[in-house]
């Protein structure tokens, strides 16, 4: 189908708007599409049209454009929030990684595929191929001082170092690609079993991605099922409230859990749960809280400290 919509200035696209039946301030609508733009907004004026998912564009009565932009407020908090919480995550499943393979295999050991036994030839190439490109592009001092000290004779720097200029992506092929036994350890430490944590973790590189791109994350919808704890170990994710495996809901438990074990002393969860006090019980719900969201036993512990 050919593409026929036609460019609006910003004051036609106010109008088509007040036809819809939205209300706003001019001036505030009109500064608000300059700086941000109508397609972004539209992904947070949406919930309110009277017949989402139809050609009728109509809203419903009394929708304001305050509305929405609180949403979309809230959401670049959001964002920012769990993007701090995965940051975390991922700089220690690094510093696990290289710790623990610079143990086994010595400090260039993923240049032997052997000892990343997880990847096929294919996934190792590319892997020590993004390693390269990384390491090329890298300007940072210690990665600068490896080069003039060692490049001579090393094509990139040991574990240790080279951990610190990989992207989620590539902390997630490490490891998937290591030894069972490494990935049990390290899922031991977290308290959950190691094919969990590959399913957070995988979880979490979508997520980073979607916040990187300042892309809408309040009330979305995970593309897979991530996997949650079963069994009698794990009943805080199960009794009195059961945790679901596909909303903003899984993605902050999750990263509540991990912070919880990573840093017991960080402020996170506070302010966490500060920002989403600010939400009505309409917002929550779309972010997949339902109603006895507060006797889950992970949320009430952080609940009570904060």
């Amino acid at each position: 189908m050919e593409y026929k919509k036609k460019w609006l200035s910003f004051n036609q696209q106010a109008a088509k708007l007040k036809e819809r039946g939205l209300v706003f301030d001019e001036h505030k609508l009109i500064s608000c599409l300059s700086s941000v733009g109508y397609y972004r907004l539209s992904g947070y004026w949406y919930i309110f049209k009277r017949n989402p998912g139809t050609e009728d564009e109509s809203f419903i009565d009394g929708t304001s454009f305050d509305r929405v932009w609180d949403l979309y407020l809230f959401d670049r908090d959001f964002r920012l929030i769990v993007l701090d919480a995965i940051e975390r995550v991922e700089v220690y499943i690094r510093s696990q990684l290289a710790y623990r393979l610079g143990e086994i295999s010595g400090p260039f050991g993923f240049f032997n595929r052997s000892t990343l036994p997880n990847l096929d030839q294919s996934q190792y190439g590319r892997f020590i191929s993004r390693c390269l490109v990384s390491y090329d592009r890298s300007k940072t001092l210690f990665i600068e001082h490896f080069k003039d000290k060692y490049g001579d004779c090393h094509g990139l720097p040991p574990y240790w170092t080279l951990v610190n200029i990989m992207d989620f992506g590539m902390t997630l092929t490490l490891f998937e690609g290591s030894p069972n036994a490494i990935k049990k350890e390290i899922a031991h430490d977290m308290g959950i079993p190691s094919d969990v944590l590959n399913s957070w973790l995988l979880t979490l590189n979508t997520i980073r991605n979607i916040c990187a791109h300042h892309d809408r994350l309040w009330n979305r919808r995970l593309a897979y099922r991530v996997k949650i704890p079963r069994g009698r170990k794990y009943p805080d994710w199960h009794k009195p409230h059961e945790v679901n495996n596909r909303s903003s809901f899984t993605v902050i438990t999750i990263l509540g859990y991990l912070i919880s074990r990573i840093d017991p002393d960080s402020t996170w969860h506070t302010r966490t749960i500060k920002l989403i006090q600010t939400r009505n019980e309409d917002d929550l719900f779309r972010m997949g809280f339902t109603n006895n969201w507060k006797d889950c036993p992970l949320w009430v512990r952080w609940l009570r400290s904060s």
